[in-house]
């Protein structure tokens, strides 16, 4: 695993060396824009809105739209001038409950490692956290942008969340609200009755990406047999709910199915692992 970012945690005078680690991977497939007759790669070209000519690097300023059509320039020494200082430090700045933080501000997670000397404070933190059921708040510089951040006890660990600053975000004002009026006593009744069919214990290893998984499926095909044709998805049609409880009722029983029929796989496999070991 690749560190992104050394540095301390700093909280009143306490400072712990870490090092910063990404906590998730993704690989996403990538695609080149091709011509169809032939399957040349098509590139991008920097072209000019004003005559359609190809502009080079060299003749490429930044600007910023003030009012449509009008810009003002900003050169490098302009973007210097506002540049937030990295100090490598992750210095925490308050320590709050997590329950009264907007779950929709956390964005992006990083493991912190620590670094040689840094073992004691680390878990002191570590622990103080836990104990009083509190987060840090902390501002950090990575890349060349300040962002606002979470310290977090994590198992074993702490873990450095990145945060949206709260003017990011947008107003829940804006969306429309629904306008139907409460449940029913028997739809609440039956939506619990089906929460409670379908509860388990967290399984983190149930659930993959099934799109990726499929699309590169269908590329292993497509290299195997290029001119063999796809079949077209079948899709559900939504049917809308006129009787809410009547469909919540065979979603129960479907969810009953599901079950009975996931136990008994559970349990024939569990059954071969013991005939397996004794063997």
């Amino acid at each position: 695993m690749r560190t992104i970012w050394k540095g301390a945690i700093s909280f009143g005078l306490v400072s712990i060396p870490i090092a910063v680690y990404p906590a998730t991977q993704r690989e996403d497939l990538k695609f080149r824009l091709l011509r169809k007759s032939d399957l040349s790669p098509v590139n991008y070209k920097r072209v000019a809105e004003a005559d359609g000519k190809e502009v080079p690097w060299e003749e490429i300023v930044k600007g910023y739209e003030y009012e449509k059509g009008r810009y003002v320039v900003l050169k490098e020494e302009d973007f210097r001038r506002v540049d937030i200082e990295a100090t490598q430090t992750v210095e925490i700045q308050s320590f709050v409950k997590l329950e009264e933080i907007n779950p929709v501000l956390f964005y992006k997670p990083y493991y912190l490692e620590p670094e040689k000397g840094g073992d004691r404070a680390y878990v002191l933190l570590r622990d103080v956290l836990r104990e009083t059921e509190r987060i840090g708040i902390a501002k950090v510089v990575i890349k060349v942008r300040q962002h606002l951040a979470a310290i977090k006890p994590q198992e074993r660990g702490l873990m450095l969340e990145l945060m949206h600053f709260p003017e990011e975000l947008v107003d829940i004002a804006e969306f429309k609200a629904p306008v139907q009026k409460a449940a029913t006593k028997a739809e609440m009744n039956m939506a619990k009755q089906l929460v409670e069919s379908m509860a388990g214990q967290w399984d983190p290893s149930a659930y993959h990406d099934d799109y990726h998984k499929a699309l590169e499926k269908l590329i292993e095909e497509k290299i195997e047999h290029p001119t063999a044709q796809a079949p077209a998805p079948a899709r559900r049609k939504a049917a809308p709910s006129v009787d809410l409880v009547s469909v919540l009722q065979r979603s129960i029983q479907e969810s009953a199915k599901h079950k009975t029929r996931h136990n008994g796989h559970n349990g024939q496999t569990r059954g071969k692992r013991r005939q397996a070991a004794s063997g």
